[in-house]
């Protein structure tokens, strides 16, 4: 976006906090900080997680009240109570952790709170038009009538940008909004954004992402411990630049992963057929074959059967049919306790639903497979001092940034939550590492150190899958990238050699069609065609060409 200083300087001051601080038992969240937001701009906050980004957006939309500190709108002071007072004066926020109500549809979270013309009944049937209005506009693919709980995780965060959207929020906060969109759906997105900047609205945007915070932004904010590090025009800065000034040292580039398997066949998945939560296939006899020591990128929008092939692999979903080996041994249909027995490692995509107990301490959840092993029970009970010197050992290993082994696992930021997962999965050593959404919402720093970590376990001989929704760190981290779209596999590409424009269309469903089974390195996808063709008729081949005048991979983004 990228506005002229002549254009900044004229910029209206729509939202003014100052001094605003913040304390919780034992951490100073947010120190006496200043921030800005003009009418008609691009304001973004980034920052490490802790970093105290989402807590100064918190006390902005009313879900905390300030130490210290005042907050203007329009010059004028404001006291913002409650979310339904922000509300109330305009402000709407797209949140990273949702806010809505599992056991309701769509339309209904979108109408709480709202005035219905029905009332006491709520205008669902007005409020789902507009939805549909909405979701076609922005390319979301939302469906009115959807129970949450049935939803993946990312089709739950189209939910929260429609909610805003549909509020028409003069000030709006947009808290990683990107995280399982398509490059040509970020595109879209960001469009309809900067027109919504020029009428007049101003955004936040919090994200971890440089490309976009470079693309999208007119000024940009840096905090580093719950202080204000320094406010920039994106003009007058790099993406190294802002790196170093979120962790206070220098970071360098993270380039593409090299090499790749050549050994065993770790994962061998054959003709599966998975139902999901509404009854339907989420995955449509799908096949792929993981070899030790690669790193293999399972890429695709949110809701196109990641979720339920990631569980059916772990043994949380049972296929309708087909075979799931690892290491040869059948898994299909069994618990996912024989997973784990068979060398399956697995790190889901909700850390803090399916990957932890928020309640228990950092000890207590690095230790929850492997408490019933000798060296940590006896007689029946454990041996806490065994426990803990574990533990300790595992958050020193693996750099998990605690207080202490007894803090509560709730109190981490999302990237040392990451980080203690993935200490206890591969603490087991597994022979295969299935880890969902690495590194979501997660800040630069902790995402390099864990797809670090990834390369080095696979240089060890360990078969790693990853499943993400974000192409930029399939990029950087895969030796293969297959493209899921619509419950199968619709193509396999080298990413070190792919445009990112090439992978970003067959992850919207342009492109060669799904043949009966996807096997190891250098296989090709049966019955596939040489070339993707997209929307405009253009046609561009795969691999290693991407649109005409596109430039070849080089290095991955953060």
């Amino acid at each position: 976006m990228s506005s002229t200083p002549e254009r900044t300087r004229e910029l209206t001051a729509l939202l003014e906090m100052r001094g605003v601080t913040k304390r919780f038992p034992g951490v100073l969240a947010n120190d006496r900080i200043d921030f800005d937001v003009r009418a008609g701009e691009v304001h973004t906050l980034f920052g490490e997680n802790g970093a105290g980004k989402s807590t100064l957006m918190r006390v902005l939309y009313g879900f905390y009240q300030p130490d210290s500190g005042e907050v203007y709108l329009d010059g004028k002071p404001v006291s913002i109570s409650s979310p339904a007072a922000a509300i109330a004066l305009g402000i709407g926020m797209i949140h990273q952790h949702f806010m809505l109500v599992p056991t309701l549809t769509v339309a209904e979270n979108v109408s709480l709170g709202l005035k219905s013309t029905r009332r006491p009944l709520k205008d669902v049937r007005r409020v789902s038009a507009r939805i549909e209005e909405l979701s076609a506009l922005y390319g979301l693919g939302v469906n009115p009538s959807a129970l949450i709980w049935q939803l993946s995780v990312g089709e739950r965060q189209r939910v929260e940008i429609i909610k805003a959207l549909y509020r028409q929020s003069r000030l709006l906060v947009l808290d990683e909004p990107t995280a399982v969109l398509t490059p040509r759906e970020v595109d879209d997105l960001f469009r309809v954004l900067k027109k919504m900047a020029a009428e007049g609205c101003g955004l936040i945007f919090i994200s971890h992402k440089i490309r976009e915070v470079l693309a999208l932004s007119d000024r940009i904010t840096v905090l580093r411990g719950g202080k204000k590090i320094a406010t920039v025009p994106t003009t007058d800065v790099t993406g190294e630049q802002l790196a170093e000034m979120m962790v206070g040292r220098q970071i360098g580039a993270e380039g593409l992963s090299t090499g790749g398997g050549s050994g065993e066949v770790r994962l061998r998945v054959r003709d599966v057929v998975v139902r999901g939560d509404r009854g339907t296939e989420a995955v449509r006899g799908l096949s792929l074959e993981i070899c030790a020591g690669e790193i293999v990128g399972i890429a695709g929008v949110s809701g196109n059967g990641q979720r339920e092939l990631g569980e059916a692999i772990a043994g949380l979903r049972p296929p309708v049919r087909g075979s799931v080996q690892v290491d040869g041994a059948e898994l299909a249909g069994k618990k996912a306790s024989a997973a784990r027995a068979a060398g399956l490692g697995y790190v889901p995509e909700e850390r803090m639903r399916d990957g932890v107990i928020g309640d228990f301490t950092v000890a207590e959840n690095l230790m929850l497979v492997d408490s019933d092993k000798p060296a940590f029970v006896r007689l029946g009970f454990l041996r806490r001092s065994s426990v803990r010197a574990r533990a300790k050992e595992l958050v020193a290993l693996f750099d998990v940034r605690t207080p202490g082994i007894d803090t509560p696992t709730r109190n981490l930021s999302g990237g040392n939550i990451q980080k203690l997962i993935l200490a206890r999965e591969l603490s087991g050593r597994p022979k295969v590492l299935l880890i969902a959404q690495p590194t979501r919402g997660i800040d630069v720093a902790a995402a390099r150190y864990i797809h670090e970590r990834l390369r080095q376990e696979a240089a060890k001989g360990i078969a790693v899958v990853i499943i993400s929704e974000d192409l930029d760190e399939v990029i950087a981290i895969s030796h293969r990238t297959l493209v899921m779209y619509e419950g199968a596999i619709i193509g396999e590409v080298d990413p070190r050699t792919t445009t990112r424009e090439a992978i970003g269309l067959m992850m919207a469903g342009v492109g060669a069609r799904p043949g009966p089974e996807v096997t190891g390195p250098g296989a090709e996808v049966a019955g596939s065609s040489p070339a993707l063709t997209a929307a405009d008729g253009q046609t561009t081949g795969l691999p290693g060409t991407g649109p005409q005048g596109a430039e070849p991979l080089t290095a991955g983004a953060p």
